[in-house]
């Protein structure tokens, strides 16, 4: 058997039902590359690994899960990597799929790493903390609407697919759970540049309740942000099109 590791936020799903959903909203073709992230004790690698033509690949921090893996399920011998996601490189040439019951306490961190990976990373399906989930999906004048909303939602379709209650897991989490899909964007948002769209989104959110002309005052002309009306509203008010659009008149 395996033990639960408290400091790697483990819970793992025990949910048959909720372990083939997860995986049926994976689009894959024939041929198709597969990264699952975190597979634990392999609730949905299981049925992974039962797709047919997929090139398949888990990565797992915890060298206890990965040798419980091994055992359990042979066909993964030499498809898992004992890494933290966080650290590793990319595990293909070419576009690949992402999918995880994400650990929860470095989901954020993963959804960095994928927009890092954005060139190749063409569909996510992930389990997330539902109040993260939900940041992720929100669209503008929401108050879950933040930076990982709109710097995701510039380059990936955001689907809110279902909540998952806490009696799935082992042990229950204390808080409730959802999966979201992302799909890569064919026309992303046209940005200045990845730099200048990512220092604006997080400046202008870090004082969210302030007009945006107080936060972003060193970043623009002083008649720009006098004259254009755009300045007198809040960050969570502006569409992940208006961001873009700012991101070209920055100094």
């Amino acid at each position: 058997m395996y033990t639960l590791k408290k400091s790697l936020g483990q819970h793992f799903l025990t949910d048959e039902n909720i372990s083939r959903k997860i995986v049926e909203s994976l689009p894959v073709t024939e041929g198709q590359q597969v990264l699952e992230v975190g597979p634990g004790a392999g609730a949905i690698t299981k049925y992974l690994l039962q797709l047919p033509g997929i090139h398949f690949k888990a990565i797992e921090l915890d060298t206890e899960k990965v040798q419980y893996l091994e055992k359990t399920y042979p066909d993964i011998r030499g498809k898992l990597l004992n890494e933290s996601i966080l650290d590793a490189v990319i595990p293909y040439e070419g576009s690949f799929h992402l999918i995880g019951n994400f650990p929860y306490n470095i989901s954020t961190q993963i959804m960095f790493k994928v927009l890092e990976w954005r060139s190749q990373v063409e569909v996510v399906v992930g389990m997330f903390q539902k109040e993260v989930a939900q940041r992720i999906a929100a669209s503008h004048g929401n108050k879950e609407y933040g930076i990982l909303s709109v710097l995701l939602q510039a380059f990936y379709k955001i689907e809110y697919l279902f909540e998952v209650h806490e009696n799935c897991f082992n042990p229950p989490p204390k808080v409730k759970s959802a999966v979201i899909r992302l799909t890569r964007l064919e026309q992303p948002a046209d940005i200045a540049s990845e730099r200048k769209f990512f220092v604006l989104v997080k400046t202008a959110f870090g004082q969210r309740r302030k007009q945006l002309r107080n936060p972003l005052k060193t970043m623009f002309e002083k008649e720009l942000l006098a004259q254009d009306p755009i300045f007198s509203k809040r960050a969570e008010e502006l569409t992940v099109a208006d961001f873009a659009a700012l991101s070209h008149k920055m100094i």
